[in-house]
């Protein structure tokens, strides 16, 4: 497992990061800030930041998280377990799970990994996970078991940035520390079954990894279409309860209500599914093909498994009328 654990480094120019330290310093009147020297590598490239990833094939495709590679600006760099380093692209970046897809050619062919199956994970299994902790601490490994599936998580890389809904995901107690995200998480049988990606800050030995099924089907549009395509709806929405039910005086207490999430958002997207079929703000959305949605299986949930170009009929409560709206899946950009 070993040789196909990489490091993933987000580099800028020398002379770009001592512009933004001497803009930040007239701005905030702090004191001079100097960039550490073992952040500047020998092709005069300072590291901003980065984490791990796995190669999947050996041409040198590699998986790793979003959060990742997010930040503007970057070029990124890929080093191998041998300690060659390469420059690397990124090819692919999926809109909704938390799943980046970069490209290095190297001169060789590098070794894969096997990726097995997140369906089959259970409760207890041993996994291993495998990354370079802290960004420090390269070839890291960590023992722990299965403790929990089809997780829903609210989280954020950056305290700067919105909360990220994260669902489905597997929950192990084997340590994931920053610089592991986007590790492999591994079955006793060497096949990946999980993409670390993150933590519970302030808890002990509570993880989340992405089931490995969801970036087989990036790697799968990738090879078919060049890209992730991922299907669009078109609505921002609450997935009510008794509660909900109970405070916004609804007379169902399932289903997701449509709705604004910030004063300044739009509850549906213009020229979307949802928008061209007329579905409105105040809406609720009862089943999904005739399913239910509720808390344990969201609007998030059925468009993970659906396809661009499906068509599915959703029913709807307007002003106490039932109604059903037939609508064709397009592709998120």
């Amino acid at each position: 497992m070993m040789p196909s654990v990489v490091s993933i480094t987000l580099v800028k120019p020398l002379e770009e990061v001592t512009k933004e330290l001497e803009a930040l310093k007239k701005k905030s009147k702090r004191a001079r800030v100097e960039i550490p020297p073992e952040k500047i590598n020998a092709r005069g490239m300072v590291d901003v930041g980065g984490g791990s990833g796995f190669i999947v094939d050996t041409s040198g495709i590699i998986l790793t998280n979003r959060h990742v590679i997010e930040e503007k600006g970057v070029s990124y760099e890929v080093t191998t377990s041998n300690g060659r380093t390469y420059p690397a692209e990124l090819i692919a970046r999926d809109p909704v799970d938390d799943i980046a897809i970069l490209k290095i050619e190297p001169e060789e062919a590098l070794t894969a990994v096997e990726l097995g199956d997140s369906r089959d994970v259970e409760l207890g299994q041993t996994v291993l996970a495998f990354g370079n902790a802290l960004g420090l601490f390269k070839n890291t490994v960590s023992q722990g078991i299965i403790s929990g599936l089809s997780r829903s998580v609210s989280a954020h890389a950056d305290p700067n940035q919105p909360m990220q809904e994260m669902r489905g995901l597997i929950q192990t107690d084997a340590a994931i520390n920053p610089g592991n995200s986007g590790g492999p998480l591994v079955n006793c049988h060497g096949k990946v079954v999980g993409i670390n990606a993150a933590i519970v800050a302030g808890a002990e030995n509570i993880s989340f990894a992405i089931p490995i099924n969801s970036a087989r089907r990036d790697l799968t549009d990738l090879k078919r279409y060049g890209r992730v395509k991922r299907p669009l709806l078109g609505v921002r929405y609450l997935i009510l309860n008794d509660d909900l039910k109970e405070k916004l005086r609804l007379s169902v207490n399932y289903g997701a209500l449509v709705t604004k999430e910030h004063p300044m958002d739009i509850a549906v997207v213009k020229e979307s599914p949802a928008g061209d079929s007329d579905i409105r703000e105040n809406d609720i959305i009862l089943s999904w093909n005739g399913e239910e949605i509720t808390q344990d299986k969201t609007i998030q949930d059925f468009l993970e498994n659906s396809s661009v170009g499906e068509k599915i009929t959703l029913a709807i409560l307007r002003d106490a009328k039932k109604m059903e709206k037939k609508i064709e899946l397009t592709e998120r950009k």
